[in-house]
């Protein structure tokens, strides 16, 4: 990632998920714009202050692009399909050469349920 211009990234992964609703629909700009591109920029708002700086404006921005009844669908339908995804890697008889170890899954969880927080959010305040 860019870490010199995280307000362009943003921006231009927003006007992304504009383009690809209109092509596509709600779910995959929804996909794109939260469980991709909010989900990368939260973790790399971890490790880089100028992310952390940005990340407000960016989930600002997702509850602008989607209705809070979108945003609360679409994160159940994320939150349901990682549930079947973790329940189907969980299967002692499958190897899995991808499969994430069990910090990253719970760090996984964790940032989905800080970004999950954010978006359902009545008020975001600044401090």
């Amino acid at each position: 990632m860019n870490a010199g211009k995280p307000h362009q990234i943003w921006i231009e992964q927003c006007e992304a998920a504009q383009t690809i609703r209109e092509r596509y629909g709600l779910e995959a700009a929804f996909d794109y714009a939260v469980g991709e591109k909010l989900m990368n920029f939260a973790s790399a708002a971890h490790d880089h202050p100028a992310f952390a700086s940005e990340l407000p404006r960016f989930v600002s921005e997702v509850r602008r692009m989607f209705s809070a009844e979108e945003i609360r669908t679409q994160l159940a339908r994320l939150e349901c399909e990682q549930s079947e995804r973790d329940a189907e890697s969980g299967d002692p008889d499958e190897e899995d050469v991808f499969s994430e170890s069990p910090a990253m899954a719970a760090e996984r969880v964790r940032q989905f349920a800080t970004i999950k927080e954010l978006l359902i959010a009545d008020m975001l305040g600044t401090s």
